[in-house]
């Protein structure tokens, strides 16, 4: 089981590597504020494509919140069971110790205390992931042996090379989606962008470490398990080797057990109380916008820091009634596919950006390639469907009816947002006059967007001019590719019809020449 491991952690780092390149590629394009990774794609490309995403995105940071809570509720659980304490039974246990939990977290987010909660959470992780390793290296006795820590020892290693699947559920696919929303918290630099001194470039560095260090960390775990860690264990001290199953392993398998505890515990309420914050941050930007005014209620912030408390409300909402679902590897699969989505969708988004030369695309990433991102949205959509096919056919169903909202009804744009196809009229007159202009407007519009050069001619000082000079005449200005052709349309247009006898036609060297005369001589001669 050690190398599939390796193969879902390495292929979830896949596709969050590939879509942080993306992720970096929209940030070093232009100007970042709050709003998360919603802001800088509906700026960058338009409210048609940051709409959708934004949606997603914050439903799915919604769904992860409960995620998390419910996997701590989990651990509390089975330490009140340790200690023969049963408020009503295993599943309404969790949800109670669940909505308790997120009432909490919520009120820690409203009082402005989440920052400083995270970096207790973190360093609690970083002293449990220290316990866990000095706890691979210490030589087990009897009891750890019982339920199956035995150490480093290479035939340990050999058979848990291979899987051995358990239960009607036990599949790669399946295994996979549960793991998945581990990988998920890429984009909390993304989603703290307003409070970044810079971050055009803290983003992109600090992502990709980020994905570096919890990568190490979790093949670390996922080898050092496999080596140390017997497949079946009894618990009896008299039966080492045969038995029905090893929990509780993980808590045994270091320096002091209660520390991994204490990990665990910081490990999910950290990120539970990070997606609870992103989240109505990044809905309150969305509604702002005024894209979709359906949620325009939630825009509403309150205080010095305009904090969106309706937002909060609704994320709190989502959150419990999900962890009601209490079964976290449903909650997992529904959450890998709605971040999957929103990954897929911002790959999308920047391939689509570099292909069609959007007016606003310059990133600035030299890393970023808009095949690597073509990559990452095919990679994430066939995930998707191979974790909860039906959950991704109602995900797409979603994302259809928001982009086909945004796009049919074409409101007027809100709040600065530019959209991805501007329309510019270029005032140059004859545009070979004023090339410098006319090069400049068509270095952003490229061959997608509406250019047009005017020249405006003043119609009324021509004829004042012609009345000056005693000359009595109609001013007719024509547009034409050619002179012949425009002299056809003048005569189309002032009624002359075909060329009469009495009809001059003057202007041209001998008879319907294509140059324009060179003298007073050339006009006489062609009368």
């Amino acid at each position: 089981m050690a190398v599939l491991t390796c193969v879902i952690i390495l292929m979830s780092v896949t596709v969050t590597s590939v879509t942080a390149l993306s992720i970096s590629a929209i940030a070093t394009n232009g100007r970042v504020a709050s709003g998360g990774a919603y802001f800088m794609l509906s700026r960058t490309l338009g409210p048609e494509i940051g709409g959708p995403i934004g949606v997603v995105f914050c439903f799915a940071n919604a769904l992860a919140c409960a995620l998390h809570t419910v996997g701590f509720s989990e651990v509390v659980r089975d330490l009140m069971r340790e200690f023969n304490v049963v408020m009503i039974d295993s599943v309404n246990d969790v949800r109670i110790v669940g909505v308790i939990t997120v009432t909490i977290l919520l009120l820690i987010a409203l009082a402005g205390m989440a920052w400083e909660s995270s970096m207790f959470f973190f360093l609690v992780l970083l002293i449990s992931f220290a316990n866990y390793l000095v706890g691979t290296v210490i030589p087990p006795n009897t009891e750890k042996q019982s339920i199956g820590i035995f150490g480093y020892r290479g035939d340990i290693f050999v058979e848990n090379l291979t899987p051995s699947w358990r239960g009607p559920k036990g599949s790669f696919f399946q295994v996979f989606a549960i793991f998945f929303p581990a990988a998920t918290g890429i984009l909390s630099g993304v989603n703290i962008c307003g409070d970044l001194k810079d971050p055009n470039n803290a983003i992109p560095k600090g992502t990709l470490a980020a994905i570096f260090w919890t990568t190490l960390s979790d093949l670390v775990i996922a080898v050092t398990t496999g080596v140390c860690v017997v497949r079946d264990a009894s618990g009896n001290k008299s039966d080492i080797l045969t038995g029905n199953s090893t929990d509780g392993f993980f808590f045994n398998l270091s320096g002091y057990p209660y520390l991994i505890t204490a990990g665990v515990f910081a490990a999910t309420l950290s990120s539970a109380l990070g997606f609870l914050v992103s989240a109505p941050k990044i809905f309150q930007r969305l509604c702002k916008d005024e894209i979709y005014p359906f949620i325009i209620f939630f825009a509403k912030g309150y205080g010095k820091n305009n904090e969106p408390i309706r937002a909060y409300i609704l994320c709190y909402l989502i959150a419990v009634i999900f962890i009601l679902v209490a079964e976290l590897n449903t909650i997992a699969a529904l959450n890998s596919n709605f971040f999957l989505c929103s990954y897929g969708l911002i790959n999308f988004s920047c391939f689509h950006a570099s292909i069609t030369n959007a007016p606003g695309w310059r990133p600035s990433f030299h890393y970023y390639s808009k095949w690597t991102a073509l990559f990452g949205a095919v990679i994430s959509m066939v995930l998707m469907f191979l974790f909860t096919w039906w959950a991704a056919l109602i995900t797409f169903c979603i994302i259809v009816f928001l982009f086909g909202y945004v796009n049919y009804y074409n409101k007027p744009i809100q709040n600065g947002i530019q959209p991805i196809m501007p329309q510019c009229l270029v005032l140059s007159g004859p545009p070979n006059q004023r090339p410098a202009l006319v090069d400049f407007v068509g270095s952003f519009t490229k061959h997608v967007s509406l250019m047009i050069c005017g020249d405006i001619i003043l119609v009324d000082s021509l004829v004042k001019w012609m009345n000056k000079r005693k000359v009595r005449s109609f001013y007719t200005p024509l547009s034409a590719e050619t002179l012949r052709a425009g002299a056809k349309n003048l005569l189309q247009a002032s009624g002359l019809g075909k060329l009469k006898p009495n009809t001059l036609v003057l202007g041209f060297k001998g008879n319907w020449r294509e140059s324009a005369p060179e003298s007073i001589e050339d006009y006489i001669n062609t009368i």
